[in-house]
């Protein structure tokens, strides 16, 4: 991989057209990330980008396939940030361990997996084979703020200190 993976995160979120550098907020009681020994465990994430909920709907209603992993890249984009948070540094990932996407979906849309590709997709293309992982995506009825997808991750990194 030539790009370093600040330099990847950073080109990813250009094309994105979002800023993921500012604070990630979180609105309940939970930390947005938990360090347990070298485990880094992401809370979910939807796809917000300041205080605004950019893709919203039932994936296979009101909102496309497109939109969908849009969302999901969005929302990837977010956990990666938290790690980055986390870890100072997300060169300090190792490997991410495990990836649940939740879609919004409405009744008869099944491509589930295919949104959680396009967050697989961003995994792999800022860590490399570090961002190869075990995956579950399913459909669900309702998720906070109407989000099109919420997504949460486990990871495995260098010499982490508790937090």
């Amino acid at each position: 991989m030539s790009d370093t993976r600040a330099v990847a995160f950073e080109r990813i979120a250009r094309e994105l057209g979002y800023d993921f550098g500012g604070e990630i907020r979180i609105g309940g009681n939970y930390v947005p990330f938990l360090i347990e020994g070298n485990q880094v465990h992401v809370s979910g994430q939807i796809p917000r980008v300041g205080n605004e909920v950019v893709v919203t709907g039932r994936a296979g209603g009101d909102a496309s396939l497109a939109d969908a992993q849009l969302a999901a890249k969005v929302c990837v984009m977010r956990a990666l940030a938290l790690l980055r948070q986390a870890l100072g540094d997300l060169e300090r990932v190792r490997k991410v361990l495990q990836l649940n996407v939740f879609v919004q979906s409405a009744e008869n849309f099944t491509q589930q997996s295919e949104v959680a590709d396009a967050a697989s997709a961003v995994l792999y293309e800022v860590l490399g084979d570090a961002g190869v992982h075990t995956r579950t995506s399913v459909g669900v009825y309702q998720l906070p703020k109407n989000a099109t997808v919420e997504l949460n991750l486990v990871a495995v990194a260098v010499a982490v200190a508790e937090g």
